[in-house]
This record gives structure tokens, C-alpha cells and sequence, in this order.
């Protein structure tokens, strides 16, 4: 029992480490080739509009975070 905790610990932890270490992936539509074809026609992939790599999820996540975050912590001019 004690070992299925730690298992489920575990992933989200070591998907977080993924997300600092390599916060991009490849584009699932395109396989990272930054073209599909639309009709016949070889066009830019719509969905990472030809750049090829995407945000993780996670790193999203970790950035709104971030930005909400700092947003409200922020401090004014000390008087």
C-alpha cells in the first residue's frame, strides 16, 4: 500500500521536473515538422503555426501561476 502512495506521488513530481527541463514538446498535429497538408496542399501547421514545438501543459499551468502569482504581490512606491 505504502509503495502505490509513493508511485502516485511520484508522477506528478517527476512530470514537473519534465516541464522545468524541457518546457516545449513536439506538435502532436504536424509530428513536429511544422506542415501539414490542408485539401492537397502543404500549408503551416495551424495548430503551432509552423514553429513545431508547443508548451507543455504543466509549464502553462506553472506560468499562469506565476503571473497571478506576481500580479498580486507586486509592491507599489515605499512612501
Amino acid at each position: 500500500m505504502l509503495t502505490a502512495w509513493i508511485a502516485l506521488a511520484a508522477v506528478p513530481l517527476c512530470y514537473a521536473l519534465l516541464c522545468l527541463a524541457q518546457p516545449f514538446r513536439r506538435c502532436r498535429r504536424c509530428a513536429g515538422s511544422g506542415k501539414t497538408e490542408r485539401r492537397g496542399d502543404v500549408v503551416a501547421c495551424p495548430r503551432c503555426r509552423g514553429e513545431r514545438w508547443q508548451l507543455r501543459r504543466g509549464r502553462r499551468l506553472h506560468n499562469a501561476w506565476r503571473r497571478t502569482h506576481d500580479a498580486g504581490t507586486q509592491r507599489g512606491p515605499i512612501r
